[in-house]
């Protein structure tokens, strides 16, 4: 099979067995790759050794991410098994080690002072409506007018990831938003549209978000993405339950939204460290401690200060001061 044969065919098949628009999008820019790599060779002759060769340009060369690289595995497997009807390649059966990162969460006050600075009515709306109900940036754009309950204050998720739909709560602060820029801009059918009729491009929301990034003067690497992340934060830490976060953000696998709980505040502050159990006073601690017990201040003369810190420095004054002054008391 040619090159286009083969693509359109690998199209046809996604696109039957129901796989949404961007997943298909994926597959076939993935797969445009990999036939451009091997395309000296007919696609009935390349071997193992020719696949794992582009794995490890991809990997070294082009520096995939282990996401990527898991797309790259993915789409070649299909390619094989479902198109071209052949075995499983052998060269795609690695295990990829999956870096163990933290995503990047906003404060609360960052997340306010993102959305303070940012003056245009629809970038407003269109930021917090990401962080108010943990959407991504795909069911953002993709939200219609009818999907908006102001009455039940939920917004309806048509075919997010996985093609399911759910249901997430409204905020009456993006309610209020919500209103002042339907009256100024008048969408036809998508919530945030671009040209009438057509919703808001993915691009167009992330310079937005950068801009106002910038304009608030934070350093942390976020992206708009990073208001999903922030959401469910932010809801750990004022103790909702991590099954409810998981329906929230339409999870599959409670593993998925578990990864929170490593950067959430509620968690970590209800652990105290063995240190604060240890009977510790510290020299400068001490000293603080010693000049407030004595009732000394910046007001008493210099000379008898530094007197009785001569006094202290001796076995007997340090013993008739913790007789006046226990260190934890």
């Amino acid at each position: 099979m040619r090159k286009q044969e083969i693509l359109l065919s690998f199209e046809r098949l996604l696109k039957i067995e129901n796989y949404s628009e961007q997943t298909i999008k994926n597959h076939l820019s993935s797969i445009k790759l990999f036939l451009e790599y091997v395309e000296k060779h007919k696609m009935e002759k390349v071997t193992d050794k020719e696949i794992g060769d582009y794995l490890y340009f991809a990997s070294s060369k082009k520096k995939y991410s282990y996401s990527s690289m898991k797309q790259v595995i993915a789409s070649i497997g299909y390619l094989y098994t479902k198109v071209l009807h052949k075995e499983y390649p052998q060269a795609l059966k690695i295990d990829l080690r999956k870096p163990e990162r933290l995503p990047v969460v906003l404060s609360a006050e960052e997340v306010s002072k993102i959305i303070k600075v940012t003056e245009n009515i629809k970038h407003k709306t269109i930021l917090i409506l990401i962080y108010s109900a943990g959407l991504r940036l795909g069911e953002l754009i993709n939200l219609r007018i009818m999907d908006i309950d102001s009455k039940a204050l939920r917004i309806h998720i048509r075919q997010g990831k996985g093609k399911k739909d759910r249901y997430i709560m409204l905020s009456e602060n993006a309610l209020v938003l919500l209103r002042d820029y339907y009256k100024e801009y008048k969408p036809e059918e998508f919530l945030v549209e671009g040209q009438p009729g057509k919703p808001y491009s993915t691009q167009s929301v992330q310079t937005v978000f950068k801009q106002a990034l910038k304009k608030a003067g934070i350093r942390k690497k976020a992206t708009v993405h990073s208001l999903r992340h922030s959401f469910a934060t932010h809801l750990l830490d004022e103790g909702t339950d991590i099954r409810y976060i998981q329906e929230l953000l339409g999870h599959k696998r409670i593993e998925t939204t578990q990864i929170y709980t490593h950067i959430s505040s509620y968690s970590i502050n209800k652990i105290k460290s063995p240190a604060d159990k240890l009977k510790i006073l510290f020299p400068e601690a001490r000293g603080k401690s010693a000049k407030a017990s004595l009732g000394f201040n910046r007001h008493y003369q210099p000379g008898l200060l530094n007197l009785i810190l001569t006094l202290c420095c001796t076995l007997t004054a340090q013993q008739a001061f913790f007789k006046v002054s226990p260190p934890f008391s």
